[in-house]
């Protein structure tokens, strides 16, 4: 197998748009040799833990409604065109994303790692839910499959806090500025949210390298 770190943040729109794509080419290939895991990046580390009213947080960062519309309208057009549909009106607040990390890596402890990052992006996207609140996390953690009594006292308490907020530094630190950001077999950085074509191009290269004994 290779390693596809993904390096993402429940929040971001084009994280949800590139994951969408590469999910559709690993769809495609359902032998492919990826295994994929996923580390956090917060947009927004000093966001206030509560979060803050997000059209209110909209406007301040891209100077007004029309700032708004103009940032939004690509992403609006390609989460169409991989066949999302962006609920954003129903979004009340932005969150602080600290928690919702801390719940993709207890995820990953018991191999539920993508379906809970994907519960996420839907439960922020579509269904406008505020994926800051600890009881709206517990509900999309047992809802995964996991043990909601103890992710709530999980999340109750101060475990892996700076354990996430260590591997955001160490993202930044080593030049991760944006996301998504994809890094194969630990070496190969691809930035941004890609197409299906593309992920369909580099799941076959990989494959054939594999298949004939070369490095991929």
């Amino acid at each position: 197998m290779i390693k596809l770190d993904i390096l993402s943040d429940p929040i971001c729109p084009w994280c949800f748009i590139g994951w969408t794509n590469l999910a559709r080419a690993l769809d495609a290939r359902p032998d492919h040799p990826l295994a994929i895991e996923w580390h956090p990046f917060q947009l927004n580390p000093d966001m206030p833990a509560g979060g803050l009213d997000r059209r209110d947080y909209m406007i301040a960062k891209f100077g007004g409604p029309e700032g708004v519309l103009r940032a939004y309208g690509p992403v609006i057009a390609q989460a169409r065109a991989a066949g999302l549909t962006l609920e954003l009106d129903r979004i009340a607040r932005t969150p602080n994303t600290l928690d919702a990390h801390r719940l993709i890596h207890w995820a990953g402890l018991e191999g539920r790692q993508t379906p809970l990052a994907l519960a996420l992006f839907r439960a922020y996207f579509t269904e406008g839910r505020d994926i800051g609140d600890a009881a709206t996390l517990t509900d999309i953690a047992e809802a995964a499959g996991l043990d909601g009594k103890v992710i709530a006292a999980l999340l109750a308490s101060e475990a892996d806090k700076h354990d996430i907020a260590a591997r955001d530094a160490h993202a930044r630190a080593r030049g991760v500025t944006g996301v998504p950001c994809f890094i194969l077999a630990n070496q190969h950085v691809i930035s941004g949210a890609q197409s299906t074509e593309f992920w369909l191009d580099v799941i076959d290269e990989i494959t054939d390298h594999l298949r004939a004994g070369t490095p991929a």
